[in-house]
């Protein structure tokens, strides 16, 4: 692979600012872990993202889209491919009576403080998801009783033929953690909301009342990535974690969190090896004494 010869169509593309070789991935993922990436380009606009995928194919490169990073395990090795981070340089956020528009790197906590300005409720359960709105529409992310497929009108996407596509909320098929973005690899663009008028004081509260909960039962203080496994049909999963007796239960820095068992954190210095062990050891004593199978939520990406 000519490297050299990428880069310069990248950074033609993009500008050299916002092309990266071998940056490493630890920098952009709130777990803190991960290597470096053969590629990492960060586009300001639809355009871009087109071009950047359009020389992906021509090149036959891997890619993958990053939002913030929270949801996300990276190899130790890296990720032999592109990252296309669409996060702080592709997060306007519009407000048009009850609907708010808001491109893919908009962080849900940014948002949601737009609709309690607007005086809008509906979005009071994402308020504290450590995502931005596109990770949120791609795996239909929810929180405290609420979910995305609730407040989401249509998702504008990328798919694979690299036509924008502009999908409503009848065909975007949200479930439990997924979406037709997630089933068939399309790239999320922009996201628009539609909320309802509601009291600013309650929405406010509310607000403070979810933050409070999360805070004192999550392990906010250290790197993780969110909730690492999925909702067991009958069961919850930190609950028969603990029940296992598997509350801090490590493998070099990674540890199964003290305050909230549904959580794997870096205590220091953990690989992305030492992240696997654990939850693979983890799903293997709840199998072992519960028989249900944990299934991740968080998505790993690159070789382990």
């Amino acid at each position: 692979m000519d490297n050299h010869r990428i880069e310069n169509k990248f950074c033609n593309c993009l500008g050299s600012d916002n092309v990266k070789q071998q940056e490493p991935m630890s920098r952009h993922t709130t777990f803190r872990i991960g290597g470096p990436a053969d590629f990492y380009l960060c586009p300001h606009s639809t355009n871009e993202v087109q071009e950047i995928v359009e020389i992906c194919k021509e090149e036959k490169l891997p890619y993958f889209v990053l939002g913030n990073g929270s949801n996300l395990l990276v190899s130790d090795k890296g990720y032999r491919g592109v990252v296309i981070q669409l996060w702080k340089n592709f997060s306007d956020i519009t407000v048009k009576d009850c609907c708010i528009q808001a491109k893919a790197g908009a962080l849900l906590s940014k948002v949601a403080a737009e609709a309690l300005e607007a005086g809008l409720t509906g979005m009071e359960f994402a308020s504290g998801i450590p995502g931005t709105i596109g990770g949120a529409a791609f795996m239909n992310a929810g929180a405290y009783g609420g979910e995305m497929k609730d407040i989401i009108k249509s998702v504008k996407v990328l798919d694979t033929q690299g036509e924008v596509r502009v999908l409503p909320k009848e065909e975007l098929k949200m479930g439990y953690r997924t979406s037709i973005v997630k089933e068939k690899g399309y790239t999320v663009l922009s996201v628009e909301l539609e909320l309802t008028r509601g009291n600013q004081e309650e929405i406010r509260n509310t607000m403070e009342d979810l933050k409070e909960r999360r805070t004192s039962k999550q392990p906010l203080e250290m790197p993780s990535a969110g909730s690492t496994f999925k909702r067991p049909e009958g069961y919850f999963a930190g609950k028969l974690i603990m029940d296992s007796g598997l509350r801090g239960f490590s493998v070099g820095g990674a540890q199964v969190s003290e305050k909230h068992c549904g959580f794997v954190v870096n205590k220091g210095g953990a690989t992305a090896m030492d992240v696997l062990n654990l939850i693979r050891e983890v799903q293997r004593r709840v199998k072992e004494q519960f028989g249900v199978d944990l299934e991740t939520e968080v998505r790993f990406l690159g070789e382990f």
